[in-house]
């Protein structure tokens, strides 16, 4: 994505007040999570031993920032990308119940990023995992887990507008479920990105079900890594896959608006399936995979949320250097600079 400079852009809070809101922002949005999912902060680590198969491998073509570890004679480390895989292993080593769940704050460089509006070398989220049985890996459970994350995000948007009445809230008052089947035969001639924002234009706020596995087309939705989240899956809706992201409408850049991913995590037999399908079946003698093929790690759910992207579409931002400090091309800050957007 391209940057973008808003028409006549103005900021609704000054940067000091911005800095409050942020705080307001993060207090209220993990509260709300945590009552609504049930879940308690742990601490996370910033980075983890390479080899161990316990990274996210995102789209799995990004390469993390990693560095040797003098003392441990030049083992390998890297920078997380998230902790899909990591938080599932502390929902074993809790015993975490069915139905309870962990988040944490995760902090990570994404050093392939290209910067925009919405990109940053710097990535921070509430990264979250709920313990689950068997009988909740469907589709019903992943809609009532969404609506519950977006109630959570409306009371949130309700809480700034209360604080700063001028700042009036943008979200429609129910999420849109689509499965990215159906989008593709809603705009077959558009391209995957294309076809999303069709959809938040229309809605609002969307929930795109199904990423990573082929649509009718051949091509997947979007890219997804094989062994975290379920995308191979057929679900009661008729098609395939357990997981999504959930996608707004931004009317300041007039553009889709990621502020999660998430979905039903892979259960033993998909992730030897999903492996297969990526041609990658060598990752399953991995410390973490053959955990789970083993059975020592229960089924969960469990995704990330955007922190700058929320204080960004609910401060209706134009740039998410307006709400987190990171690194910026020198152009880019120029030309936001005389468009009126003050970078941090």
């Amino acid at each position: 994505m391209a940057l973008i400079i808003p028409k006549k852009y103005k900021q609704k809070l000054l940067p000091e007040t911005t800095e409050v809101a942020i705080k307001d922002i993060k207090e209220t949005f993990q509260e709300k999570l945590a009552d609504a999912l049930n879940l308690r902060r742990v601490t996370a680590p910033l980075f983890v031993l390479s080899g161990t198969g316990l990274n996210d491998d995102l789209n799995g073509v990004e390469s993390p920032v990693s560095f040797n570890i003098q003392c441990m004679d030049n083992r390998r480390a890297e920078v997380v990308h998230s902790l899909a895989k990591w938080k599932r292993t502390k929902l074993g080593a809790y015993d975490i119940a069915p139905g309870y769940g962990l988040y944490t704050d995760m902090n990570a460089i994404r050093a392939c990023e290209e910067l925009d509006n919405l990109h940053s070398l710097y990535v921070d989220q509430w990264d979250w995992e709920q313990t689950i049985t068997d009988n909740d890996r469907n589709i019903d459970y992943l809609k009532s887990t969404v609506k519950k994350i977006y109630a959570a995000v409306k009371a949130t948007e309700l809480m700034i507008y209360r604080r700063y009445p001028h700042i009036t809230p943008q979200l429609p008052d129910e999420i849109t479920f689509l499965h990215s089947q159906q989008l593709f035969e809603m705009f077959p001639n558009l391209d995957s990105k294309s076809r999303e924002g069709e959809a938040a234009k229309k809605f609002g706020a969307v929930f795109i079900i199904g990423i990573g596995n082929p649509l009718s087309n051949g091509e997947p939705h979007d890219g997804r890594a094989p062994d975290y989240d379920d995308w191979i899956t057929p679900n009661a809706d008729g098609f395939v896959g357990l997981n999504g992201d959930m996608i707004f409408w931004n009317p300041i850049l007039e553009c889709p608006f990621e502020l999660s991913s998430m979905g039903i995590r892979v259960s033993p037999q998909s992730l030897i399936q999903q492996l297969k399908a990526r041609n990658c079946k060598e990752r399953a003698q991995l410390r973490f995979h053959q955990a789970l093929i083993n059975g020592e790690l229960p089924q969960s759910i469990g995704g990330g949320i955007g922190q700058s992207r929320l204080c960004m579409f609910l401060l209706q931002k134009a740039h998410v250097g307006e709400v987190q400090a990171s690194i910026w091309p020198e152009e880019q800050i120029a030309k936001c600079a005389a468009a009126g957007i003050e970078l941090i």
